[in-house]
């Protein structure tokens, strides 16, 4: 192997979109089987969609086609893209689905060929999407006993007739008899007096109810402990405090069924900086946003008790030292991965977006000086993602916008990790498009097309073979990361879809994957998952990063994707960094059959994409927005970006790249103390944290 000389850019302004990847930025689905490499595309003057508009309801599937028509007004076989809102409307070859209420959009446009200068013709389809209606209302009460002077918080679940539950129900509240207890919008019930009573939540017109006995009230005294007195040493802003309260009966029987309202209030270091809301107080658990003197408070009826106690800043900024970079400026850079090579030295594998199927092969062992030593070309547009095995032996590179539309992935063997040899091209069930992979040492999972993942046995390099695959129902899927045995996939609008591929626990093989459990996420925009074990404290995180290319409806929306391609002085359009949003969401899933959200890292202005979490440090590439280093020891609760849990940022500006001076941070990955990234517009980069500064004393 040589290296290869890149063809430029793709033209500013370019429409060209690879023939066969089912999801780019936007849904994207490509009705017709041409490949424009391969053939002339015929000339399409008109796009007749199957219906003018579209009704229907959350849930329900119709069917819709775009036909391509010539001047004539005959039908032609074209390449048509057709794209809408995947947080709303799933688009397939079946139709359309309703995911989510409102009004949208289906956009149906003709591709045309690179060198074609003749605008597309795009053709525009109204979609309103409605509620099924509500069959059942159930009301929920939190766990406690409505006694009199207390409160009792109360949910509303309103459901449809396929048992699916309505998000953010307009619910009406009210009581049998105010005189006993009284209820507000939210469902919160403040008992008055001794006797009983029904609570009654309406949606829509269907009703639920809860009854209650409301006594006297029982306890004579009101503790409060745990919080600052248990925890060790001074408390951070985020710190994670645990209180405890408990009320007694006049004999000092613990009464473990009194409810227990909480509050906090707030004295700021500085009245000035200090926000609003400088904490978080929920059933007992604490986390302070800024420093200053926080009292928690603890009320059961006619009795309260607090603390008061000083929190201080949590101070782990370190400074960034920039190692090395390898450049690539010719096309843009996507996914890579670091390994040790067999040879005992270390190597990088990188990817390209749109770059005619190139990756790279480099060796950095000396991160000051980053030396290529070979590349690899494949039938592709895209090489968006590599992987390389634990113990080095083989990688495999990802491909998209293959010529002959079966994609699949490449086997690379790594005996020699400076020139790699390729070994075999797997595409059986995989010739949609393979956007991620996962690798163990003897098999690899792919995604097939954004629909499933089929899992290879890749022992014998040249002969891989297929060993089973699980494809989630009605689901899309965009990465998977595999630990202890269980699969975490992130499926956008689904959430995290977790399958047992080994751990047994469930049931599940390698060769017979078993569901274990999913878990939605509030953006619906499921991209990145990356599962860790804190052993601190024992707990199971799994980080969880959203993707949204966009900024719609925001104050600062950003550059739209045809300014995301290089300068054209001729038209004056591109060179302009994308503009994201969207953050990490961290998940309690020790018991992975109850995970909870409990902590999210939302750095607004940008948003994420690929993560890395070693060493209670979450490695975070967050597109312009740069690579950000983030503490996360310790219980975690509330945003870590206003609790300044950030260790350190680094924004990767490069004068030369392939959109000048433009951070774009694709992924990130700790090795051997360093801390390697790559970015879309510059290439890779090696940097370090450098030991923490203290004051001299």
């Amino acid at each position: 192997m040589r290296l290869s000389a890149l063809p430029p850019g793709p033209r500013s302004g370019s429409r060209t979109a690879p023939v066969g990847t089912a999801f780019a930025w936007t849904l994207l689905l490509l009705l017709a089987p041409l490949s424009i490499e391969a053939q002339a595309l015929p000339v399409v003057t008109r796009l007749v969609p199957s219906a003018p508009a579209l009704e229907l309801t959350v849930g329900e599937r119709v069917a819709f086609t775009v036909r391509a028509l010539d001047a004539t007004g005959a039908e032609v076989q074209a390449p048509i893209r057709i794209g809408g809102d995947r947080r709303a409307l799933r688009i397939s070859a079946d139709g359309v689905m309703g995911l989510a209420a409102g009004e949208f959009e289906i956009v149906a446009t003709s591709v045309t060929a690179p060198e074609d200068e003749t605008p597309p013709i795009t053709v525009r389809v109204p979609v309103v999407v409605r509620w099924p209606a509500i069959a059942s209302v159930r009301v929920t009460s939190a766990p406690g006993a409505l006694y009199e002077g207390t409160r009792l918080t109360h949910r509303a679940v309103a459901l449809h007739a396929d048992g699916s539950e309505r998000p953010n129900p307009v619910v009406t509240w009210t009581t049998s008899e105010p005189r006993v207890a009284t209820v507000d919008g939210f469902g919160n019930v403040r008992a008055r007096s001794s006797g009983e009573v029904v609570v009654t939540a309406a949606v829509e017109g269907v009703a639920g109810a809860l009854s209650h006995r409301v006594r006297g009230f029982p306890a004579a005294t009101l503790e409060l402990a745990g919080g600052d007195l248990a925890h060790d040493g001074p408390v951070r802003t985020g710190d994670v405090l645990e209180f405890e309260a408990l009320a007694r009966s006049p004999d000092g029987s613990p009464l473990d069924d009194v409810a227990i309202s909480w509050s906090h209030s707030f004295v700021p270091d500085d009245s000035i900086v200090a926000p609003s809301a400088p904490g978080q107080l929920e059933d007992g658990r604490f986390v302070a946003d800024v420093a200053g003197v926080y009292t928690v408070v603890a009320a059961a009826g006619p009795m309260r008790e607090e603390r008061s106690f000083q929190v201080v800043p949590r101070d782990v900024i370190q400074r960034i030292e920039i190692l090395g970079q390898g450049r690539e400026a010719r096309v843009f850079t996507t996914d890579f991965w670091v390994w040790e090579g067999v040879d005992g030295r270390d190597y990088a594998l990188t990817g390209s977006k749109m770059g005619d199927g190139i990756s790279f092969i480099w060796d950095v062992t000396d991160p000051a000086r980053i030396v290529k030593t070979d590349s690899i070309q494949v039938d592709a547009r895209t090489t968006n993602d590599l992987k390389v095995s634990p113990d080095g032996r083989w990688g495999a590179i990802s491909r998209e916008g293959a010529s002959n539309r079966r994609n699949g992935v490449v086997l690379i063997d790594l005996a020699d990790p400076a020139h790699p040899r390729v070994a075999s091209t797997y595409d059986d069930g995989l010739t949609g498009g393979v956007h991620n992979m996962f690798a163990t040492e003897d098999h690899l999972f792919a995604l097939s097309n954004g629909d499933k993942y089929v899992i290879l046995d890749v022992t014998d390099l040249d002969n891989p073979r297929y060993v089973s695959e699980y494809d989630h129902p009605d689901s899309r899927v965009h990465d998977v990361w595999v630990h202890d045995g269980i699969a975490y996939s992130a499926e956008w609008g689904t959430g995290v879809v977790v399958v047992d591929v080994g751990n047994g626990r469930w049931g599940g093989s390698i060769e017979e994957p078993r569901l274990v459990t999913t878990f939605p996420l509030p953006s619906g925009q499921t991209h990145a998952v990356f599962p860790y074990y804190q052993e601190a404290t024992g707990t199971f995180y799994l980080f969880v990063g959203d993707e949204i290319v966009s900024r719609t409806g925001k104050a600062w929306e950003g550059t739209g994707p045809d300014h995301r391609v290089q300068y054209d002085p001729v038209s004056g359009r591109g060179g302009y960094p994308r503009a994201t949003s969207g953050y990490i969401q961290i998940v309690d899933f020790t018991d992975p059959e109850h995970p909870e959200m409990v902590a999210r890292y939302h750095v607004d202005e940008y948003g994420t994409h690929n993560l890395w979490v070693e060493d209670d440090i979450l490695y975070q590439a967050y597109y312009e927005g740069g690579v950000r280093m983030v503490d996360v020891s310790g219980p975690l609760m509330g945003n870590l970006y206003t609790q300044g849990r950030e260790i350190a940022v680094f924004k990767a500006h490069d004068p030369i790249g392939y959109i000048p001076n433009s951070p774009g941070a694709w992924s990130v990955m700790p090795y051997k103390g360093r801390i390697f990234f790559s970015d879309i517009n510059s290439g890779m980069w090696a940097i370090r944290l450098q030991p923490k500064e203290r004051p001299v004393s």
